[in-house]
């Protein structure tokens, strides 16, 4: 299987196929992974969606003195993204993003599942009212149904940001399809593609609630989520 992005129809849409990423989303699927590895691969995968949807980052010149020389120039990243987490399975994407980005703000948004609808509910958003000039990491480890990430990036898009960038680790064909008529133009990169959604509107063939994998089962009322 050769290394980098697959080609796609959709010119957005980036599924990386390297092995790397191959072998850790494997594991992740596995119902046998238990929490504490499944919390690492999330973190390990996130880190190289990251390095490879963020290779155009802006950056800067610094000249520096090494161990045996004076004056080197290099290049530094001088760019801050702001990441966007999808609460609360987004949660566990973020500290491999930012060890992986050197400037960072994160701001939250919470978003519950009407189980009986499939229709997201906000519950928290805490973006910047102004986000011009400013590219934007929505990150979710599922992009399953497709509506709480295209509600997300409206909510974001509506704050003039410069550019949205979408990181998951899997989507379902059907989510992609559903989330590119609110969003033709969003660049999403993702580990895997799946052909089909279940009855309960989970991907398969998955891997789960990724919340539930990651933190535990939630609590009762969904407003504590």
């Amino acid at each position: 299987m050769p290394d980098g992005p697959m080609p796609d129809i959709d010119p957005y849409l980036s599924v990386v196929r390297h092995p790397v990423v191959a072998d850790r989303l494997c594991r992740l699927r596995e119902a046998s992974t238990d929490s504490a590895a499944f919390r690492r691969l999330v973190s390990e995968l996130s880190a190289l969606l990251c390095y490879e949807a963020l290779d155009d980052l802006g950056t800067e010149l610094r000249r520096i003195d090494t161990p045996v020389a004076d004056g080197v120039e290099c290049s530094v990243v001088a760019e801050n993204v702001l990441v966007v987490p999808i609460l609360r399975a987004g949660l566990g994407m973020v500290p491999a993003i930012q060890e992986t980005l050197p400037l960072t703000d994160v701001a939250h948004v919470g978003l519950r599942r009407d189980e009986a609808t499939l229709e997201s509910v906000v519950y928290l958003n805490a973006l910047p009212a102004d986000l011009s000039g400013r590219r934007v990491v929505v990150c979710d480890p599922m992009l399953a149904t497709g509506g709480s990430l295209a509600k997300v990036c409206t909510m974001v898009a509506d704050r003039n940001p410069a550019e949205i960038i979408v990181l998951c680790l899997i989507a379902s064909e059907e989510g992609m399809a559903n989330f590119r008529q609110a969003h033709p133009r969003v660049r999403v990169t993702c580990a895997g593609l799946d052909p089909l959604l279940n009855e309960q509107g989970y991907i398969v063939p998955g891997l789960g609630d990724a919340g539930d994998r990651l933190f535990g089962p939630p609590p009762a009322h969904p407003a504590a989520l």
